[in-house]
Order: structure tokens, then C-alpha cells, then sequence
């Protein structure tokens, strides 16, 4: 391990930074805004750390496929329309084709997802027409 020693006179450029803070206090200052994880049983999403755990097992999802499952589990229980996933997902809504773009995603998710957590206490149903829905058991 490896100590520095600075002599009295030597600020530490952290010290630097601070001074000019206090300098000026109307400084604005900035929190960083964390996100609760979303827990059911034996499963477990960090949207700050964007995993995924189904019991100890991390799940490997595309970027993609993690945004529509937090945004699934942040709705837990509503029917969420094709419209609505596609404009969150996506940023932008595209008449005809949003449908089978988000069932392939869904496809691959809960592909990845029953596979890690067979015994899983959810499900993500389609609602036929409409969209999908992420319910818990």
C-alpha cells in the first residue's frame, strides 16, 4: 500500500475543488436520484445497476429487454398497449409495426427469464390486441 505524504502547504486538488465551492454557495448542486429495487419473491431487478437476479443467478438481458421489464414490473398489474410500450421503449410510435417488434423482444425476454427462474411468482401475459401485462402470483 502506498501512503502520500504532503507537506503543509500542499492542498490535495480535492481540497482545491471544495474551496471554490464554498466560494460560491448559489452553486447549484446536484443529487443523484436512486431508484428502489423492485422485489417479488425469489426475484429481484437494480434499475441503478440495471441487473437482474432470479435467486442468486444474475439474468443476462440486452438493454432493450431490461427497459421493457422494469418498465412491465414499475406497472405491475396493468395492461400496458402496444402505443404505450413502444413510445417508452422506443421514443416514438410507428402504426403497424410496433406490434411485432415488441412480441419479439417479449419473446426473447421471457425466453431468458422462464428459463433462469422456472419456478418464477410471475408472468408476463399478453393480452391479446391490447399489449401485455406483468402480473405477480
Amino acid at each position: 500500500m502506498i501512503i502520500a505524504e504532503f507537506k503543509d502547504n500542499e492542498k490535495l486538488p480535492f481540497d482545491e475543488i471544495m474551496e471554490v465551492f464554498h466560494k460560491y454557495p448559489d452553486f447549484p448542486k446536484y443529487e443523484i436520484d436512486y431508484a428502489t429495487a423492485i422485489s417479488f419473491p425469489d426475484f429481484k431487478i437494480l434499475p441503478d445497476q440495471r441487473r437482474v437476479y432470479c435467486g442468486k443467478q444474475e439474468v443476462a438481458l440486452t438493454t432493450k429487454e431490461f427497459n421493457l421489464l422494469y418498465y412491465f414490473a414499475t406497472n405491475e398489474g396493468r395492461v400496458l398497449t402496444y402505443e404505450q410500450i413502444y413510445q417508452q421503449i422506443w421514443g416514438n410510435y410507428v402504426q403497424d409495426i410496433e406490434n411485432n417488434t415488441i412480441g419479439s423482444h417479449v419473446c426473447k425476454l421471457r425466453g431468458k427469464l422462464y428459463k433462469a427462474c422456472p419456478d418464477r411468482q410471475f408472468e408476463i401475459r399478453c393480452v391479446r390486441e391490447v399489449g401485455y401485462c406483468f402480473e405477480a402470483k
